[in-house]
This record gives C-alpha cells, structure tokens and sequence, in this order.
C-alpha cells in the first residue's frame, strides 16, 4: 500500500536530526510523533523552529524517544510503499532516525512522490488511452493534480504528509474519470 511520510528537522544542516514524524496510508490511516531528540542530536536553528513551531524543550518534555519512533516505523511501514515530496531530505532524516535507534539506514526506504502520482496514472489508463499518448496524458494529469496543491506546505509533519496523500487522491480520481469517460466514447 502506498505511504505518503513526512519529517520537521532541527534545521537543514548536515547535522540536523528529525523532530517530528508523520504518515498517512493511502487509506486514510495516520500517526504523528514528535521526538525527543537522542544524546548527540544537538543541531538547532532558531530559524527552523519559527518555521515548524516546535520548541526543542517540548520535543525533551512531550517526545516520544527517538528509537521508540524508529520502531514503531519498521513494524508499521516495512513492506509498503513509501513515498515523500522531498525524498533527499526526508530520506536524510529518515536515516538519521533509523541509525540512531541501530537499524541499518536503508531499513526503509522513501520515493519521490511523483513516482506514486505517475504509477498511479499509468496503472488505471493503461489499455484504455492509446500507448503513444499514454506519457502525455499522466503528465498532464500530474501537472494539474501537483498544481491544485494547497500551497505552501504547513510545515507539521501530519498536515504536509496528508496533503501528499490528497494530491495523490485527485490524481487517482481525475485518472479513474478519465478512464470511465474514454471507455464510454463509441
């Protein structure tokens, strides 16, 4: 099943770390934690913390620790497909995390979204629009899917994975219109 995730890190260094973790099932099933950073996570940017609003003592006071997280994303997540906006830097969190808690890094792995977009698209049009146009066709339905986004990301791991999840679902229903519409043409 498809898994769209989302990270907020300390900042955008390379020592930065993850402090908020969020996914959403194509499904509509979700979790969100913030975590309590590990003893050497120590990277913080005044800037970033204004941007996410999430002070590094509440990370400390209400964080779920770093390694608890970590588990909880292998026993829920292994198996599916993950796919994130920003995989390199999600991926770099995402690693940081897996790492920390002693998982090999690549224990799970994230995908650029557009690869569930495109997939998606071309799974539910195949065989109905000509193979010549095919490419054409889930471009286009990719552009206006990524265009009808909502903007700006909210910068809160829950709030940015579920709009991935919701660009991805105008995408599936736009793709599933136009394969009945094609269908119904004599």
């Amino acid at each position: 099943m498809n898994v769209f995730l989302d990270f907020e890190a300390s900042s955008l260094a390379d020592r930065s770390y993850p402090i908020e973790v969020a996914w959403v099932f194509e499904d509509g099933r979700s979790e969100s934690h913030l975590i309590a950073p590990a003893p050497d996570w120590t990277d913080w940017n005044p800037d970033a913390e204004r941007i996410h609003g999430i002070a590094r003592e509440t990370l400390s006071r209400e964080g779920t620790p770093h390694d608890v997280v970590a588990v909880r994303m292998v026993e829920q997540l292994t198996g599916h497909a993950l796919f994130a906006s920003a995989p390199s830097w999600d991926g770099k969190w995402l690693s940081a995390l897996l790492r920390a808690a002693g998982f090999p890094r690549h224990t799970l792995r994230l995908k650029d979204t557009d690869i569930a977009l495109r997939a998606t698209a071309e799974a539910i049009l195949r065989g109905v629009v000509p193979p010549n146009r095919l490419e054409a066709v889930v471009m286009d339905l990719m552009a206006c899917a990524n265009a009808t986004n909502a903007g700006s990301p909210a910068h809160r791991a829950l709030a940015d994975a579920c709009e991935e999840r919701h660009v991805w679902q105008k995408l599936r229903d736009s793709a599933t219109s136009l394969a009945e519409a094609t269908e119904d043409q004599p």
